[in-house]
């Protein structure tokens, strides 16, 4: 049967699919996904996975896609982060089989995805990334798909698409924030980035970005004309979002920590980041419980602490206790609902794809600190640390300038003979059999000591091969230096006589 392409595929494939769950990394796993799943969602993706591990660590393929395959849990799109055309192919063969398309990830703008050269860091390197797409469509039996970023200029994100789509992508999923947005800086996405790429491309585009409500959804979907809308953060505060509905915090958690029982083995770690995300809101007012939810060590530990914060909540209810704890929010913190990001300092063009909901906070993060470093707006973080030394200054002007790796961009080490990082020191000594005191390398001096002993044992050996032979050569020596009794005497003569 001949692969289906673009519409076709969105259509047939992914049913038609609008309503999308990110991928996530440790957070879009399979328990979330039922979960999801059931509460409105009609497509998902896999977390991102690396493809160079996907291809060489057999345990990391069956951890992380094998052994979540359900039949509940399609159609599914598994995404890779790569930045080697041969590598990505590898891992999409050996995923194929078990999802319904592979996503090649072009959006990722974390530290970790700059040091590793792959997600939205390889957004200028337009001849690699066609080659990876080509490659990847002409030798799979499965759609190629892509999740990018947009640039500043909106001709630049539309040319990037097209180029896309020549190469093979059947289905485009942009998320309307540039590189640099992140963090502090996040802001809000263009949905006019999103708009103008719909218009110039003819395959199926999703669009990400701003989604917090149902409402949101439907009026993307209306601005930009897309296919389907894709939920991140959004989804993890409330799983629910699809269907239009804020249900109580404890709902949601108390069936996401039954899907998980019914669905092992699933990691600790990320079942404890979903709560914190769910009870975000709750856990402000109960702080001694966030950190019992950060302390236990198994997974009825967790279920227990999400019983405690129930409680609270139901006991705050029913002591009529309406009132919000906090003004910013617009319903009760055991309600699901969103966590916003505080807006940049400066403000980031937006397009159309601002509303009211996104445009006014609704629940404030701690403020970052000030140039003067005023202890009032401190992290608590470093509100400890100041505690411990009243003279620590935290003013970004006055902290050390480092000196920057040659190879990474990381600070290098203050000694070291190559100038580098602990980690690209690491790989150059051991590559060329050096020593590096600064970092504690010893590669060289562990060598030399390696090769002194090898020395010295075949030393021993030789030594015992002579002294063999000296032994041998003295036997026969003295074998053949004694006297030899003459015939007719000896003891046999006498007892004739």
């Amino acid at each position: 049967m001949a692969k289906l392409q673009g519409f076709q595929f969105w259509r047939r494939t992914l049913e038609g699919a609008r309503f999308v769950v990110a991928p996530m990394v440790d957070q879009s796993e399979l328990a979330w996904r039922l979960l999801s799943r059931r509460h409105g969602a009609q497509l998902c993706y896999t977390p991102m996975l690396h493809a160079q591990v996907f291809v060489r660590d057999a345990n990391y393929r069956r951890d992380n896609l094998y052994n979540e395959v359900c039949e509940e849990d399609r159609p599914l799109i598994t995404q890779f982060c790569a930045n080697d055309p041969e590598v990505f192919l590898q891992a999409a063969l050996l995923a194929q089989d078990y999802c319904d398309a592979i996503d090649l990830n072009l959006g990722c703008p974390q530290m970790i995805a700059k040091r590793g050269h792959y997600g939205v860091f390889l957004q200028d390197e337009w001849e690699l990334l066609e080659k990876m797409v080509r490659l990847a469509n002409e030798k799979l039996s499965v759609p190629i798909t892509c999740k990018i970023r947009v640039f500043t200029e909106v001709e630049k994100t539309v040319r990037y698409a097209q180029m896309l789509e020549r190469a093979g992508c059947q289905l485009l999923t942009v998320h309307g924030r540039t590189k640099d947005q992140k963090g502090a800086m996040t802001g809000i996405a263009s949905w006019e980035h999103i708009k103008a790429v719909r218009k110039s491309v003819n395959i199926p585009v999703f669009a990400n970005g701003n989604i917090q409500h149902l409402s949101d959804v439907e009026r993307c979907i209306q601005e930009t004309g897309v296919q389907g809308v894709m939920s991140a953060e959004g989804n993890l505060h409330n799983p629910a979002l699809f269907e239009g509905c804020s249900p109580p915090v404890w709902e949601m958690a108390e069936e996401y920590l039954e899907v998980v029982k019914q669905h092992p083995p699933c990691t600790l770690s990320y079942v404890r980041a979903h709560l914190f995300k769910l009870w975000h809101h709750t856990l402000q007012i109960h702080q001694d419980l966030r950190e019992e939810l950060a302390k236990v060590k198994n997974l009825q530990g967790l279920a227990d602490v999400s019983k405690q914060l129930r409680l609270r909540c139901q006991e705050e209810i029913s002591r009529g206790k309406e009132e919000k704890e906090d003004s910013s929010l617009p319903l009760p913190h055991w309600i699901c609902q969103p966590y916003v990001r505080p807006a940049p300092k400066e403000t980031v063009a937006n397009g159309n794809g601002q509303g009211s909901e996104v445009k006014k906070p609704l629940c404030q993060k701690r403020a970052l600190e000030d140039s003067d470093g005023a202890a009032d707006m401190l992290s608590k973080n470093k509100q400890k640390k100041r505690s411990r030394n009243p003279n620590k200054n935290f003013c970004p002007e006055h902290k050390p300038k480092y000196i920057k790796c040659e190879q990474c961009g990381n600070p290098k080490g203050s000694k070291c003979v190559f100038n580098l990082c602990r980690g690209c020191c690491k790989k150059k000594a051991y590559r060329e059999v050096a020593d590096c005191p600064s970092h504690g390398l010893r590669f060289k001096t562990k060598a030399e000591k390696k090769k002194a002993e090898e020395d010295e044992r075949r030393e021993d050996v030789s030594r015992e091969e002579v002294s063999q032979v000296e032994v041998s050569s003295t036997t026969e020596s003295r074998n053949s230096s004694s006297p030899q009794s003459p015939p007719g005497s000896g003891p046999e003569l006498q007892q004739r006589s």
